[in-house]
Formats: structure tokens, sequence, C-alpha cells
């Protein structure tokens, strides 16, 4: 197993915020701010949460250091920024918009609505301001879930039918603009597909990068300008970086066991952020982690990220 690092990076815990499972990280140039969504210790099994503590959209803003929270209707697997303002998103119900100024969550369509254990969970804008989503089944025992792709005109379509899975994550796009990553979480395996940006479809799905010899899950990815892929492995406590040849580039241990995604951001977007998740975790680990659920920050990398895209819907 290869594992190289630099010896110079810096993990820093810049958020306490304590997250049942945090996810989709994105950075806003504009305040300085991080946002992403915290799906909270819910009964996963169930398309409603059931807890009294809310799924939310938090915002870290890095200059104040303050926190800012919006409570959610139900669980957000993802989301995107809109060109018009506010977020697209991937949610329990479907695709939908999010007003986080006077809190309106406004449901666009629902393609699994007959799959009552399915909801939606990782996605990404693409560069044509398309919004791409993977599903999952809750029960995490079916391979009844799949990609699709929201226009810009608000509707969608599923994209590789073919293709089926238990969850979804590590959608990216590489800088190019000429593959689609996607980590089925389950099969611990990172595919990459064609992509054509014009057209908005993906073909010719092939395997990229197996994380079988790695304790944990393949989660939430991201790529940096020089197109290599990152990826969190949950319940791996690491950081993986990728070649777009598919060669293992270097291994970052993380101080808690559940990393879940990662987002460049900052200054010339040389800081990857990552979010964490307490769910799932037994009170040792927890006791033995306390900072698992925070969010940190990584520098030293010696790289750099890309803006992402907006929704132009």
């Amino acid at each position: 197993m290869m594992s190289i690092a630099k010896k110079n990076i810096e993990i820093i815990n810049i958020c306490k915020s304590q997250d049942g499972l945090g996810e989709s990280p994105i950075w806003c140039e504009e305040e300085q701010s991080l946002y992403w969504s915290n799906h909270v210790l819910a009964n996963l099994n169930d398309r409603n949460v059931t807890t009294h503590e809310k799924p939310s959209i938090k915002r870290f803003n890095t200059m104040t250091n303050t926190l800012s929270t919006w409570d959610m209707p139900e669980q957000v697997g993802s989301f995107g920024f809109r060109e018009q303002g506010g977020l697209i998103a991937g949610v329990n119900s479907g695709f939908c918009t999010i007003d986080l100024e006077n809190g309106v969550v406004d449901l666009i369509v629902d393609p699994e609505k007959e799959l009552i254990n399915n909801r939606f969970n990782d996605g990404k804008v693409d560069r044509r301001g398309r919004f791409w989503c993977g599903s999952m089944d809750t029960t995490v025992s079916t391979e009844s879930a799949h990609i699709y792709l929201l226009d810009q005109n608000l509707t969608s379509h599923m994209v590789a039918p073919n293709y089926s899975f238990v969850v979804s994550n590590g959608i990216a796009f590489s800088p190019d603009d000429q593959n689609m990553y996607f980590a089925d979480t389950f099969r611990k395996m990172i595919y990459v597909f064609n992509f054509d940006l014009e057209e908005g479809r993906i073909f010719n799905q092939r395997e990229f990068f197996s994380t079988s010899e790695f304790p944990g899950f393949p989660d939430g990815a991201t790529v940096d300008s020089d197109g290599y892929y990152w990826i969190a492995l949950t319940q791996g406590g690491k950081i993986l970086r990728i070649s777009a040849t598919g060669k293992l580039d270097r291994v970052i241990d993380m101080p808690i066991p559940t990393p879940t995604c990662v987002t460049f951001g900052g200054d010339n977007y040389e800081t990857l952020y990552v979010t964490s998740q307490k769910a799932f975790l037994s009170q040792e680990v927890l006791q033995k982690y306390p900072e698992t659920g925070d969010v940190f920050a990584i520098n030293g990398l010696g790289v750099k990220g890309m803006p992402e895209p907006k929704f132009l819907g």
C-alpha cells in the first residue's frame, strides 16, 4: 500500500460542527465561506427524518469564524449554487431548489417516487450548468439506485440506465471535461465515464480505481487543477489522491475515522476542506475521536482546486 504525503501539510479543525453526517462541501469565494449539508443522526431506513434534530445546510465564514445553520425539512444529499441565487439540491424526495433567504424549498421532480426506500445522495454541477446526482437505497441492501441529470430547463432523466448500484458517491468532472468520475460505495470501486459536455451524456463506463485494499468506503470527491481525483474514505480515515491514469499518488491520514467529502477553497483554492460524520459509530469510537463530525482544512498540499460551476436553471 502506497502512502505518500508531504511532510509540511497541516490539518486544522476549523469548525466544531459535530455533524451527524456532514456532506457536499462547496466553497463560496464571494463570501469566503464554506457551505455543506448535515444529514444528522436520522433513521436512514425512512425517507422522513424521525429524530428531534433537523437536517440542515451550514455555512462557516473563514473571515469571521462564524457558523450559520438553516434547518431543512428533509435530508440534503448534495447541492450546488444557482446562478440566480439559492441552491439546487438532491434530497429525500427528489430534485429541489432551496432559497436560504426565505427558507423556501420547492420540489422540482422525484424521478424515483415509486422507490420508497430511495433518496438522492451525491451530486455535482457540470460546466454547462447542469446538475448530476445519484440516488441510493437507504436500506443499503438493494441495487436500485441510478445516476440522473437535471437539465437547465428543470427536466430530468436517468443516465447510464443499464448500470445500478446501492449508494452513489464521488461524482466529479475532469478539468478538460472529457471524463466523469463516480464512486460505487459498496463495490469499493471508482468508475470513470467518457463525458460529452455539449450533449450532457456519459458513456464507456470502466473501472478507474479500486479502494478494496484500504479500510472504509469511497465517499465524496473532487478534482484539482492538475486533473487528479481526490476522494474521502469514510470509516477508513484517509483521503486519497489518484492520477488521471488511475494511479495512487498520495494518501493522507486524517485525525478522525470518518471523513466524508472534500472540496477545494480558500486563497487560490489551495486549501482542501473535509467534512465528516458521527453517524453509525459506537460510543467508544466517538470518545476516542471526539472531533469526529467536525470540518477540517488541509493546507500545504502544493496543489490547487477549481471553483465549482453554478446551476443555470
